[in-house]
């Protein structure tokens, strides 16, 4: 398989061609946005921090009231997805969809039960570093799907828009009390004297799995922070799975050293942790 194509899909226990992989039209995922994801790296054909993933997975669709998703079905189907595509390259991206399965044409849930899907491509290779912008929309931190990582994504795509129409790769947000939250699809970390600092949860931020592997392994703090400190910060790096640990060169146009001594710190000691990580 090359960079930009992608192979059978896995959706409600069969294994299917690209052209084949449909949902219905009624499906409560497509309709209102209703369902729950995970982005998993796969390295030579394993997932990486996998059990975290499924854990994440599972809060997901509880704070939705979607059925608890069988995670035995679930690693089942991502193996079964992984088999039916041997010629993945090194680096892949798989994507576990969870929905509230075929409803009616509202807010009201059906009771056919939920849809699973699992689909793998390949993972394009990112640039050294990146720039980013902060978008003029918060999050809310307090709305029911904060700090979930569902299929309501939107905001986001407005947002990344927003940023790739101003040069950048990334878009991060305040939440609505000003402080500094996320970005569309990662997590942030800055400079402040003299540490790595990520936002705290209760900003509506994702509890992203490699932040949490970051803070674990790296020399990185949680703490509140006004979204202005991206303006006199040294540092900046993005967290996330298909990322790993990413340095910013630009903020609002401002340029950065990138990627700086802390940043090349947390990408080394997070590169060493990894290689040798055994998933809980």
């Amino acid at each position: 398989m090359t960079a930009g194509t992608r192979g059978p899909v896995w959706i409600n226990g069969t294994i299917v061609s690209e052209s084949e992989a449909v949902v219905s039209a009624f499906d409560h995922g497509l309709t209102v946005g209703d369902g729950v994801f995970e982005t998993v790296k796969v390295l030579a054909g394993t997932p990486f921090a996998f059990g975290r993933h499924l854990r994440r997975l599972a809060t997901s669709a509880a704070a939705l009231a979607l059925p608890e998703p069988d995670l035995d079905t679930v690693r089942a189907a991502v193996a079964a997805t992984l088999a039916a595509q041997p010629d993945l390259p090194v680096r892949s991206r798989l994507r576990i969809t969870y929905t509230g399965g075929v409803s009616p044409l509202g807010s009201d849930r059906g009771l056919d039960g939920p849809t699973l899907i699992v689909a793998v491509a390949p993972l394009p290779d990112r640039p050294p570093t990146s720039a980013v912008v902060t978008t003029p929309w918060p999050r809310n931190e307090r709305g029911a799907l904060a700090g979930h990582k569902t299929t309501s994504y939107a905001e986001n795509v407005v947002a990344l828009a927003y940023a790739k129409q101003r040069g950048a790769a990334e878009a991060l947000c305040a939440d609505t009390s000003g402080r500094l939250c996320e970005g569309t699809g990662s997590n942030v970390f800055l400079e402040l004297d003299g540490h790595m600092v990520t936002p705290t949860i209760a900003t509506g931020c994702l509890a992203g799995v490699t932040r949490a592997l970051v803070l674990e392994w790296c020399d990185a703090v949680e703490a509140d922070v006004p979204i202005e400190a991206l303006q006199h910060t040294s540092e900046v790096f993005l967290t996330s799975s298909t990322r790993d640990v990413h340095g910013v060169h630009a903020v609002d146009g401002r340029t950065l050293d990138a990627p700086g001594p802390l940043t090349k710190a947390a990408m080394v000691a997070f590169a060493e942790r990894a290689a040798t990580y055994t998933d809980p």
